[in-house]
This record gives structure tokens, C-alpha cells and sequence, in this order.
């Protein structure tokens, strides 16, 4: 299993990324977002649960198309707000490609308020990426891992977007976050290897895979 934790600090309130937050989609950042829909949303006490079903496009690497036929994955989001705490956690994983590529991610991000500065907005994120197919696993974990840092990059411009969008007169100058990312199994002379893993990983499966990645291929008659 390969864990991922990152920490973006947004310069908005958490007033405002609360109001932001269900305003993400869509952003010039995030086209690969289909479609949302609120699933339930009820009130416990003073907080507010909510339980959302997205889709979004997942290209898949040339050796994934043995195991993947769908271009697009579903993925649930849950959501617990607490306005008089200031705080919102959201927890996500996806529910497409658990049961055909056994492939399993599964994200918590914490926003609360900045102890640096009460008129910032702290996002803590964390993420399990797991896969257990045989003989494929840690190239799938390789891959899942480099795509999900992209995704967390691409997510956290979308929002900023958004929130400039939403707020013009706080947005008063840039970068509007920054981020520190951590990876499990990765120390900091190792951490540049990460995209070569991910790249290497199509070679992995194609060795590993044999007559089956060779029955995938186009017909070249």
C-alpha cells in the first residue's frame, strides 16, 4: 500500500471554503469531472452530512485496458461540517475500479482554520492507494500513486479558482496556497524516482502480463 499526505493552505476564511466548497465543479481545471449529485444531506445536531456520487474520466495506461473497459469512474464523497467548530472533513474513495482492477483509493482531507492566520484556510490531506492484483500490484500502486499527486494539484487550483471566482476582493494577490507533500516509502533522494516508477510500471505489467497483455493488443493484420 503507498500512503500520500499533502498540506495546502488556502487564503480564503474557512467561511468561505465552506461556501466554496460545494461550488468546485465546474473550474477550467477540473474538466475531467463529469457530473455530481447529492445523494443524501441531513442536519445531526449542528452539523451537516452529506453524501455525494461523482464521475469523472480516468484515462488508463495501455496495460490497464486489459483489466478496464470504462473510461470514467464513480467515486463517493461523504462529508461532515461542523460550523461552530470551523471545521469539514470529507471522505472519499472510489467505487469503479475496486472490484475490476483491484484498485483501492481512499482520501480524508481536513479543512480547519490556520493557526498561522485565522483569515486562512488549512487543507490536511491524506490518501491509502492499494491494489492486490498478483503479480501487478505495486505497478498499479506506482501508477495510482503519480496520478493521484497530479489529481491533488489540478484539485487545489480548481478550488482557488473558484474561490477567487466566488470572493474577488479577498483575492488580492498570488499564490493563493502552499502545499508540503509527504510519501510513505519515499525519502527525499528517493522521492525523484516517482515518476519513473510510474512509467516503468506499463513495462512491469507487459513482463509480468505475457500472453494475456499480448491478447490485448490490436490486430495488426
Amino acid at each position: 500500500m503507498k500512503y500520500f499526505e499533502s498540506t495546502s493552505v488556502f487564503h480564503f476564511s474557512w467561511d468561505q471554503v465552506a461556501q466554496g466548497f460545494w461550488r468546485r465543479y465546474p473550474n477550467p481545471h477540473s474538466n475531467h469531472v463529469l457530473s455530481e449529485d447529492t445523494v443524501s444531506r441531513e442536519i445531526r445536531g449542528s452539523k451537516l452530512f452529506t453524501k455525494r456520487l461523482l464521475t469523472k474520466t480516468n484515462r488508463v495506461p495501455k496495460w490497464g485496458e486489459c483489466f478496464v473497459n470504462s473510461r470514467t469512474v464513480k467515486i463517493v464523497e461523504e462529508s461532515v461540517m461542523d460550523p461552530n467548530e470551523k471545521i469539514l472533513i470529507t471522505y472519499t474513495r472510489n467505487i469503479g475500479y475496486v472490484r475490476v482492477m483491484v484498485i483501492s483509493i481512499v482520501e480524508k482531507v481536513i479543512y480547519k482554520v490556520s493557526k498561522e492566520n485565522p483569515n486562512w484556510t488549512v487543507a490536511e490531506r491524506s490518501a491509502w492507494i492499494d491494489s492486490q492484483v498478483f503479480g501487478f500490484g505495486r505497478a498499479i500502486q506506482a501508477f495510482g500513486l503519480e496520478r493521484f499527486r497530479k489529481n491533488c494539484q489540478q484539485m487545489v487550483g480548481g478550488f482557488n479558482h473558484v474561490l477567487m471566482t466566488m470572493f474577488p476582493l479577498t483575492a488580492t494577490s498570488l499564490p493563493h496556497t502552499t502545499s508540503d507533500e509527504t510519501t510513505s516509502q519515499l525519502t527525499p533522494a528517493k522521492k525523484e524516482t516517482l515518476k519513473d516508477a510510474a512509467k516503468k510500471a506499463t513495462d512491469i505489467a507487459k513482463s509480468k502480463a505475457g500472453p494475456i497483455y499480448a491478447s490485448c493488443q490490436p490486430n495488426q493484420t
